[in-house]
């Protein structure tokens, strides 16, 4: 895949991209009223074993009475028998009992890994409009505070910790800091809420739906005596993908820390300019905190990438290749061409024009290795990244939890307001991997190809992201001077289990997509 200048951009992110123009709100409740065998001649309907094309349905929206619910389900019907990964395991069941959403939520595969675990952890929708907001700046409501979700189970009680947070928002002004422990949310007691409308209470309090909404918080601090009432009001929060970039002066060379939060379109621009402080600084290594960054934008990894391995570790390889289901086995089916391999980019890709436009040749550190730090919440473009630097022989040191596991990814597909994203292509890197659906694992005697060298340990939130005392970043210092793990007592450093831990950000099931970016690898078509 060439860089391409002007107009004319390569996987760029922008509303103007997708092929397919979606129309007014589609609504998510209820059926159809008719059968779904029914109507006049010419009239769309279900068919069992029948598909029509796809593009004959696309913008034919029950909104604008263009077209109707059913219009709406069967081009969802027609889009993912066409697109899906795994199509040949979509049941084929008839979609009038169901709403557009809810039938949506039924085209994905029911069928489970080789590990048996979920084959598809991944299939969700949003609204365009705010799907758009995200993308393009990760504006997203809320109070800018990032939590952690620890479920209750038999040995333990629910738990909600404050991860980091957002400069300059309600949380940061309040003086929120990592390490919080939320204790109440509107008055319910977050250990000990068990009814359903205790829960929905949390929920809405987390995660609130609209600007202006004021929530009353207890924080526990850090010193685990003081707390803190405060009320929080909710806004539209534009978020700092590139945070705490810094430089840790070591007996053995300077070494560089970068918070990596998102491959959202702002991050280019924070990117290239965290990648020329360090460079200017002369960092002999460089420590990636990828512990929040669950995914986005997949051609910015590649970018990612080549800033940190350089030009001559990067030439002429792949970064990743991408692979369709098997009724695309040579063309792309979302954008009609021929496939070839994602290489690592040496330019702006222009994701956000405003911030950094395209064609301008990017730094690079020119490391031939790297440390990563890791949590289950570590996902998609992150691991693409990871995946990619070790197809070309860069060493990648993990540090950490076991990451989230989704070598797959998507083009956002937008119809009748909703945006969808289905599971679409798998990738691999140069040397051809890509088999890691139960996450890279960070192991001091790696045996498998999803083991990368390093040391499993869990998250610490005593300590400020960027701190050298951290548990994590310490460790990757430790390692570095010492060619192995620090020697840690007692079970909380220790990486937990994953299955006791809620990633999704929700104390019930995910029933919302509102974080969408945080578990996803994006393509995006070409502009013309």
């Amino acid at each position: 895949m060439k860089l391409l200048s002007g107009k004319t951009l390569t996987l760029l992110l922008t509303s103007t991209l997708f092929s397919l123009t979606g129309c007014g709100g589609s609504s998510d409740s209820g059926g159809d009223s008719g059968s779904s065998g029914g109507g006049s001649s010419g009239t769309p309907q279900w068919v069992a074993g029948v598909f029509a094309p796809d593009s004959e349905l696309a913008g034919q929206c029950a909104a604008d009475q263009t077209g109707s619910e059913l219009t709406e389900k069967l081009w969802l019907r027609s889009w993912s028998n066409d697109t899906y990964l795994w199509y040949d395991e979509i049941a084929d069941i008839d979609p009038a009992p169901f709403g557009v959403i809810p039938y949506f939520n039924q085209l994905k595969t029911q069928e489970l890994s080789a590990t048996g675990n979920t084959k598809d952890k991944f299939h969700s929708s949003m609204p365009t409009s705010e799907w758009e907001q995200l993308n393009q700046s990760g504006a997203a409501v809320g109070y800018g505070a990032h939590f952690f979700i620890q479920q209750a189970n038999g040995t333990q009680d629910r738990k909600i910790t404050v991860t980091y947070v957002e400069p300059n928002s309600p949380a940061s002004i309040e003086h929120v800091s990592r390490g919080y422990v939320v204790t109440e949310i509107d008055g319910v007691n977050v250990k000990d809420a068990a009814d359903s409308a205790s829960i929905a209470l949390l929920n809405r309090g987390l995660f609130p739906d609209s600007a202006g909404q004021h929530t009353h918080f207890t924080f526990k601090h850090l010193d685990g005596q003081t707390f803190s009432d405060m009320t929080l009001t909710a806004q539209t929060i534009v978020s700092t993908p590139v945070q705490n970039t810094t430089t840790i002066v070591t007996t053995t060379g300077r070494v560089g820390y970068l918070q990596f939060n998102s491959h959202i379109a702002t991050a280019e621009r924070g990117l290239f300019d965290a990648v020329n402080t360090l460079s200017d600084a002369g960092v002999d290594d460089l420590v990636l905190d990828l512990r929040y960054n669950g995914g986005g934008l997949l051609a910015m990894a590649g970018q990612l990438g080549y800033m940190i391995a350089g030009n001559q570790a990067t030439q002429g390889k792949i970064f990743e290749r991408s692979t369709f289901n098997d009724k695309h086995p040579n063309t792309d089916p979302v954008t009609g061409q021929a496939l070839t391999p994602m290489p690592f980019f040496s330019e702006s890709l222009g994701f956000n024009a405003s911030l950094l436009g395209a064609g301008q040749s990017l730094p690079s550190l020119n490391l031939s290795r790297l440390f990563v730090l890791t949590t289950a919440n570590t996902c998609s473009a992150s691991e693409a990244l990871m995946n990619g630097l070790r197809g070309i022989d860069i060493e990648v040191i993990q540090i950490g939890d076991t990451t989230c596991g989704k070598p797959y990814g998507f083009y956002p597909t937008p119809n009748c307001g909703t945006t969808f994203f289905t599971v679409q292509f798998k990738g691999e890197n140069d040397k051809g991997f890509g088999d890691y659906s139960d996450g890279f694992v960070p192991s001091v005697n790696p045996t498998l190809e999803s083991e990368i060298p390093g040391c499993s340990l869990s998250d610490d939130f005593n300590h400020a992201l960027g701190d050298t005392d951290e548990r994590l970043l310490n460790a990757a210092l430790y390692y570095r001077a010492n060619d192995r793990c620090p020697t840690l007592l007692g079970k909380a450093a220790k990486a937990k289990p994953r299955a006791q831990f809620i990633d999704t950000g929700f104390i019930l099931e995910d029933t919302r997509s509102q974080n969408v970016l945080h578990n996803n690898r994006i393509l995006t078509q070409s502009s013309q």
